[in-house]
């Protein structure tokens, strides 16, 4: 774990709101006009699920949040104004997920994300 130079961005922050019950501490993570790009089995790369704002962000948020699913920070690697890492998630019924993600950071906020993800079939 580690905190970029010169941001405030924090990873064990992160961790926390990767862990955490809400989606709330991993929101605040985010710069207000973030972009998430999301590449899984149904929105490829050549047409990813895209959220603009901290608004399309909470809603996602909310929305996994509110699932039966734990949720775990794997890895977390900062260098200056990038970051890359890996969650692992997995629901009540024993269903597994697989996140990676690098996503670039502005004023200690991240402002972009490209996420990529996959589930236990």
């Amino acid at each position: 774990m580690g905190t970029a130079t010169g941001s405030t961005f924090d990873a064990e922050t992160l961790r926390r709101g990767i862990e955490g019950n809400t989606g709330n501490t991993l929101l605040a993570l985010y710069a207000d006009d973030a972009e998430i790009r999301i590449i899984d089995r149904n929105t490829q790369p050549s047409h990813p699920k895209v959220l603009h704002g901290r608004q399309d962000i909470a809603a996602m948020l909310d929305d996994v949040y509110s699932r039966d699913m734990t949720h775990t920070l794997d890895q977390c690697i900062v260098q200056g104004d990038k970051a890359a890492f890996s969650e692992s998630c997995e629901y009540g019924d024993g269903v597994r997920v697989l996140a990676e993600s690098m996503i670039t950071l502005r004023d200690g906020k991240i402002a972009e994300q490209i996420m990529i993800q996959a589930w236990d079939e």
